[in-house]
């Protein structure tokens, strides 16, 4: 019953988005929107390995890259975030919790704090995410997030949206995924449709990845956006990072690294992004987490 009652939840959240979406508050999408500020709302280790981060699975923020992602890996995970970028004065902290432990099925909640903008343009937002996941075997994992926006200030939104997607490993070192982002329309340019494919490999204390993603609506044009990054850990307990992003919003890159601590509970990371061109970002950010297996 109680597995039941479960999937139950998680036909409700496909079903939330459809009927609670609401449109946008006007907002001018013949200008391009800012819809990558809140694709960018990483974890300190997401920004260390340059965004490449929706295959892997391992932190509590991954309901809100590739909901499926959030059963790939049994243990219970919470985790704290803040990030800072003092060219763009943009700014977020987060908190997310993941359970694929006590149950079957894979949930996740996060909800994540934004400030965005300078001066007159800036704008403050909320934005909370509840995720499920459903594993099938070992191999094979779907699955949906719902996600709620509220924004205030230069840029307005009130919105429901949500996010579906699929996982595969064919075996303990390979993922690959793609996954459907905003699929319900709302009208607020912070929040238009995109896709993403992506993949991880774990090759004992080496792990790479790679993530692109698709949108074929902003301007009327396909825009992509290119990352890739790796991290190693040394001696067990110290994992180095680093990653590259081609932004093709921006037309700019994007370079990140980072450093960790790694606890048999938990750890912390600490990360830096280097933004060439564009805003010229410069953007730091620190994650503490907790982890139970």
């Amino acid at each position: 019953m109680r597995m039941w009652h479960r999937l139950t939840l998680l036909f409700v959240l496909l079903l939330a988005p459809v009927s609670y979406a609401q449109q946008g508050s006007g907002t001018d999408t013949s200008r391009q929107p800012r819809s990558e500020d809140l694709r960018e709302l990483l974890s300190a280790r997401a920004y260390g390995m340059g965004g490449a981060w929706r295959a892997l699975g391992i932190g509590a923020e991954s309901g809100t890259g590739n909901p499926a992602a959030l059963a790939a890996f049994r243990s219970y995970r919470i985790e704290l975030t803040g990030a800072w970028d003092w060219v763009g004065q943009d700014a977020f902290g987060s908190v997310a919790l993941a359970d694929s432990a006590t149950s079957p099925l894979a949930a996740g909640v996060s909800y994540q704090l934004v400030s965005l903008g300078k001066g007159v343009e800036r704008a403050t937002g909320h934005l909370n995410t509840v995720g499920l996941a459903v594993p099938f075997g070992e191999a094979f994992m779907i699955g949906v997030n719902s996600r709620y926006l509220l924004l205030r200030g230069a840029r307005e939104a009130n919105a429901i949206t949500g996010d579906a997607g699929i996982l595969f490993r064919p075996s303990p070192v390979i993922a690959i995924g793609v996954s459907g982002h905003n699929l319900i329309g709302t009208g607020n340019a912070e929040l238009t449709r995109y896709y993403s494919a992506h993949a991880g490999v774990f090759a004992g204390l080496l792990t790479l990845a790679a993530d692109v993603r698709a949108d074929f609506e902003t301007n009327n044009q396909t825009t992509l956006t290119y990352s890739g990054g790796l991290e190693y850990i040394l001696g067990q307990n110290f994992p180095i990072r680093a990653g590259y992003t081609w932004d093709g919003f921006t037309r700019s890159s994007q370079v990140g690294v980072g450093i960790g601590l790694l606890t048999p509970g938990g750890g912390i990371d600490l990360a830096y992004r280097h933004d060439f061109g564009g805003e010229n970002g410069r953007l730091v950010a620190l994650t503490f987490k907790v982890q139970v297996q």
